[in-house]
């Protein structure tokens, strides 16, 4: 079995493509070129698929709750509407009008990597591809991170988590040039909850719910 995990970094993924204990980084271009990747069973995303029209999804209300004091690491995902958004202050006028609040700058800076998700997932949406959160995985890996991840307690704590379920510790020595460690890592978590959905085994937040375009609002890790 081969899983693939992405975590958007600087208008690109990176790629943790996880087979047995071996899990090799690459930096892919698109969202075109993360679903293209030859041989690979399920695909899991560091980036909100199903988006709501009109208002919070009950999968990041309930991320949130299960990340207790770090719940603020959960942004809030953008509306559909706001796809067709070219600035953000038009997108906050449209997420305002919809729900009453504006968008933050956290989530207007996702939207083009969203946009790019959205529209590679094709219609119906390819079915190989899951929305992955990170934290909830290393959390589940091991309750013992409480670090914020840029800081070195932080990333010794979730290499810690990881080298138990795959060799982290090569993947980084051999990851590409310039990516940073917590972006390395984010992917590698994501691979662990795509092995775990792929082998039946996931957890996950949201149900069954879908959005406009049949997308599914749920995370899985």
């Amino acid at each position: 079995m081969v899983v693939l995990g992405v975590d958007g970094w600087r208008g690109q993924w990176v790629g943790a493509r996880l087979e047995g204990r071996s899990v090799t980084l690459t930096v892919l271009p698109d969202a075109a070129a993360v679903l293209a990747e030859p041989g690979v069973d399920v695909v899991a995303v560091d980036m909100p698929i199903g988006l709501s029209d009109d208002g919070a999804r009950a999968c990041d209300v309930a991320a949130r709750k299960l990340m207790g004091r770090a719940g603020s690491s959960v942004f809030p995902a953008p509306l559909r509407p706001v796809l067709a958004c070219a600035t953000y202050e038009e997108a906050c006028a449209v997420s305002r009008a919809a729900s009453g609040k504006a968008l933050s700058v956290q989530a207007w800076n996702l939207v083009p990597a969203i946009r790019s998700l959205d529209l590679a997932l094709g219609d119906p949406p390819d079915p190989r591809v899951h929305e992955a959160f990170p934290e909830l995985a290393f959390r589940t890996l091991d309750p013992r991170i409480a670090s914020p991840k840029a800081t070195a307690r932080g990333l010794a704590e979730r290499i810690r988590a990881l080298e138990p379920v795959m060799d982290v510790l090569d993947a980084l020595a051999e990851a590409p040039p310039r990516v940073p460690a917590v972006d390395c890592l984010d992917a590698c978590a994501v691979a662990w909850s795509a092995r775990r959905i792929a082998e039946g085994g996931a957890s996950s937040v949201g149900g069954e719910e879908r959005d406009a375009r049949g997308r599914p609002m749920r995370i899985e890790w």
